[in-house]
């Protein structure tokens, strides 16, 4: 099964970064979902310090944006989803 994260404005980027360089450590693919630009702006940057935890063990990410229609508080949101999958360069 992928794992989801969901990523808010108020995430704290280096919490989500560990998460994210723990899971792929272990797993091919993971899925980062996003709603608003300030969650996206986290996500991006949680995913640039993972990246940089990982490349020196021969791991690289990459990400695939994609929009995902999302029920918050009754209200239909569209959730852009980062798809990261992990090739090993070693």
């Amino acid at each position: 099964m992928i794992e989801l994260i969901k990523v808010s404005k108020n995430s704290n980027v280096n919490a989500v970064a560990g998460s994210i360089a723990s899971i792929m450590r272990g797993q091919n693919q993971l899925i980062v979902q996003t709603v608003g630009a300030g969650s996206l702006n986290q996500a991006i940057k949680a995913l640039a310090i993972a990246r940089g935890y990982l490349t020196p063990s021969g791991i690289e990410l990459y990400s695939y944006p994609s929009f995902k229609e999302v029920i918050i508080d009754k209200m239909t949101k569209t959730a852009i989803r980062l798809t990261i999958v992990k090739k090993l360069t070693k």
